[in-house]
């Protein structure tokens, strides 16, 4: 169809405007339609401007539903170089001898849907558009991290999904050599019909090498130049099939919407981004340009998204995009989201060097057939968005217009707590057996049957991988072409969000996984820094599921505002059902930490015989939510509440301790307890345990809750110089037991094979994807 083809939506009624929206595949309802012909184009829109508005106006471009809340963060910051407002944000990390700063790029996105639908390339292709957002930035690609959420695995297509779905990440992150270096996973039966799929891309960055996603100043006049693969119709609609709720019953229309990767176009242009980066370095030219990366609508929102972010208009000539094939239609080649690709906003008289740069220097077309870098329109001082294509006007709006989409204050559901069935108070647990049930349970179990399928040593920057720390560790600024007093400073990566806290309460669920996200980094020495999230929540339009969302809202905004971590990146992704049946509340939340040095880094597993193990955090009752209460059969409701301030003072001391190198090993306590952490901690080197038990907890709450906290390592001869300092800290020190030369840990009557449970713990969920 001609997308220059006018509706006149005023001479329909409801039913006809509905069913004409749902037939052009729009994503517009029948008052947004309206809205269209009467306010904002005073006149009968044409089918490109349909789906245009229906693109930008989604809830996955527009945050239509969830502006008002997102306002509720805090993303401002001493060190904060770009907040959560361009394609990815910025924290500044150091500073050398002559006042330079360096900082990292964080982007954080949702590919959910897709994923869902046709899981390898979906979870491919959010790799591949994060990685993109990093180097439109001016970053250098330097660290991935992936989290993850699948239904049940006693379902065959849940592990096909995520079978599918590791494969699609390693699949693109492997061959463009970047380390993946942090994740999550969890599998809850809510989560079967709408896998969860979240990518964290970090690059390294010089503070003064910082490429912009909108026109700079004095942009009137500037080319427009697309680079990279030629436009197909892949993708077509992807930002609006976002916006919906999935249906099993239309996999194969779904199928269309997701793009196509390819990681060794990908590759290519991230470093010829990169070499160009350089040179307009060399020529002092950066605050000259803009880069975006072409994701969520295309050519459409990529055009009008970097004119109108330095309030002026651009025009496009759609007969200029190179195609890979000839027929596709104008207002798909407009909105398509075609994968691999950047859009450029330059001074004429630069035009030659990018040209030649990445047809004749890089030669794109001979890496892909018809990629290339092509002059595809012009930035305007007229507001207008315009768009034209064989002489044919298919858009003329101003571009502000089609920018902020459409806003809406949905009705929340009433405020209320859920209350779940808590097991009886009297019960007679075998805690051996539950001991070695935990470890065996694929919420707890050893996660290398995912992770060993990543790259995890690319570039040579990585110092401790996923499972030697409780975050990923590695050095961002170690190449030669930064000054030597940087190279050794340290950054960590961490995911965190529990699904059953956040069923429990939505607020605190929200909360925890800040906190949680929090202690993995502080345990290892390092300092957080920033935040990023992915908030999936269920149908806007469901009150009950809106109240989540602003509850959740609320639980990361006041917990990372309390820990003093601004937020500098993330998505919002909604619609997250399939057949009525809504995901739990799932903010996904990922922190950024650093380390002066890293040779401050604390590890995670015991490192001597007959050190002392010291307990920080007090044992409570805190139940719900934890992975014993789901191995009996119940949710509970006693979900940890910590005392942030107290978690604070914990991490300024970890830290003073970490530099003065007082502490041998360390680890968070979170799902599976206390008797989890030690167990990971005793299954690094093979070291026993002697554990002390509790003077005043039931022998299953001490060992099973999931109250936040730490369990540290301390040689006898530091053990007063750390009890010391976390007394002058206001924080809570027990000493709870010793390493041991046995091969057990011990507790009580309690004796716990360590090679047994090791062997439980490693291959607990490599035997249930078999």
């Amino acid at each position: 169809m001609d997308g220059t083809k006018t509706f006149d939506i005023m001479k329909l009624n409801d039913d006809e405007l509905k069913s004409l929206m749902d037939e052009l595949k729009t994503g517009l309802t029948v008052s947004e339609a309206r809205n269209l012909h009467q306010r904002i184009l005073g006149r009968a829109p044409t089918l490109a401007e349909l789906v245009l508005f229906g693109i930008q106006g989604s809830e996955h471009s527009s945050y239509k539903s969830s502006r008002p809340y997102l306002k509720l963060f805090h993303t401002d910051g001493e060190d904060v170089i770009i907040g959560a407002k361009e394609d990815a944000g910025i924290i500044r990390i150091t500073k050398d001898n002559e006042g330079n700063g360096y900082g990292i790029v964080m982007s954080h996105e949702s590919h959910n849907h897709p994923s869902q639908i046709v899981p390898y390339e979906g979870a491919a292709t959010g790799v591949g558009g994060n990685i993109r957002d990093v180097c439109c930035m001016g970053g250098t690609v330097v660290a991935l991290a992936n989290d993850l959420r699948f239904g049940e695995l006693s379902d065959g297509h849940n592990r096909w999904l995520l079978d599918q779905v590791v494969a699609g990440l390693g699949g693109y992150a492997n061959p463009c050599g970047i380390p993946t270096v942090a994740g999550g996973l969890q599998f809850d039966q809510d989560y079967s019909g709408n896998t969860l799929v979240t990518a964290v891309t970090l690059g390294a960055i010089r503070e003064a090498d910082i490429i912009h996603s909108y026109a700079p100043a004095n942009a009137n006049g500037y080319d427009l130049i697309l680079v990279g693969k030629p436009t197909d119709n892949s993708g077509f609609g992807g930002a609006s099939f976002s916006s919906f709720s999935l249906s099993e019953d239309q996999p194969e229309l779904n199928k269309g919407a997701v793009q196509e990767p390819n990681a060794f176009l990908g590759r290519h242009l991230m470093h010829a981004t990169e070499h160009l980066i350089a040179i307009l370095r060399e020529k002092n030219l950066i605050d000259k340009v803009a880069c975006k990366d072409l994701g969520a609508g295309g050519i459409a929102c990529a055009t009008v998204e970097i004119a109108d972010g330095g309030n002026y208009g651009c025009f496009v000539n759609l007969d200029l995009v190179p195609v890979a094939d000839s027929e596709i239609e104008d207002y798909v080649i407009l909105c398509s989201e075609t994968q691999e690709r950047y859009l450029w906003a330059v001074p004429k008289e630069i035009t030659p060097l990018i040209l030649d740069h990445f047809n004749n220097t890089f030669a794109l077309g001979e890496i892909a057939y018809n990629a290339k870098a092509t002059v595809i329109g012009y930035i305007t001082d007229e507001q207008n968005y315009v768009v034209v294509a064989k002489n044919k006007t298919l858009v003329n709006a101003k571009a502000y217009e089609v920018t902020k989409g459409f806003l809406y204050n949905r009705p929340l559901g009433e405020l209320k707590k859920r209350t779940f069935t808590e097991p009886p108070k009297e019960r007679d647990v075998n805690i051996k057996e539950m001991w070695f049930s935990i470890l065996d349970d694929e919420n707890v179990a050893s996660r290398e049957v995912v992770y060993e399928q990543f790259d995890k040593q690319a570039q040579g920057l990585v110092v401790f991988e996923t499972g030697v720390a409780d975050v990923g560790i590695f050095k961002a600024f170690s190449d030669l072409e930064y000054p030597p007093e940087i190279r050794n400073v340290g950054v960590t990566l961490t995911c965190d969000q529990n699904p059953r806290y956040n069923k429990i309460d939505a607020y605190q669920g929200a909360a925890l996984a800040v906190l949680a996200s929090f202690t993995n980094t502080v345990v290892t020495g390092a300092t957080c820094v920033a935040l990023s999230d992915c908030l999936c929540y269920g149908n806007p339009e469901n009150p009950d599921s809106m109240r989540e969302f602003e509850q959740g809202c609320r639980g990361v905004a006041d917990t990372a505002k309390e820990l003093g971590i601004p937020i500098i990146a993330g998505n919002v992704s909604l619609y997250n059902e399939s057949n009525g049946i809504t995901i739990p509340p799932s903010p996904m939340i990922s922190v950024l930490g650093k380390l002066d040095d890293v040779s401050y880094a604390i590890p995670m597993g015991f490192k001597k015989e007959n050190s002392i193990i010291l307990l920080i955090g007090e044992r409570k009752e805190e139940c719900g939510g934890s992975i014993y209460y789901n191995k009996l059969g119940y949710l509970g409701n006693s979900i940890p509440n910590p005392d942030k301030q107290e978690l604070l003072r914990a991490s300024k001391v970890l830290n003073k301790l970490a530099k003065e190198k007082m502490i041998l090993s360390s680890h968070d306590i979170s799902e599976g307890g206390l008797a989890v952490t030690l167990s990971e901690m005793a299954f690094v080197n093979n070291i026993g345990a002697n554990l002390e038990k509790s003077p005043s907890l039931r022998d299953d709450y001490y060992l099973f809750s999931e109250s936040l906290g730490f369990v540290l390592e301390v040689e006898p001869n530091n053990l007063e110089r750390v009890e010391n300092a976390f007394k002058e800290g206001d924080v809570v020190c027990y000493r709870i037991g010793q390493t041991t030369k046995d091969k057990a840990i011990s507790y009580d009557s309690t004796s716990i094979d360590l090679l047994k449970a090791k062997e439980i713990w490693q291959n607990g969920l490599r035997d249930k994807l078999i």
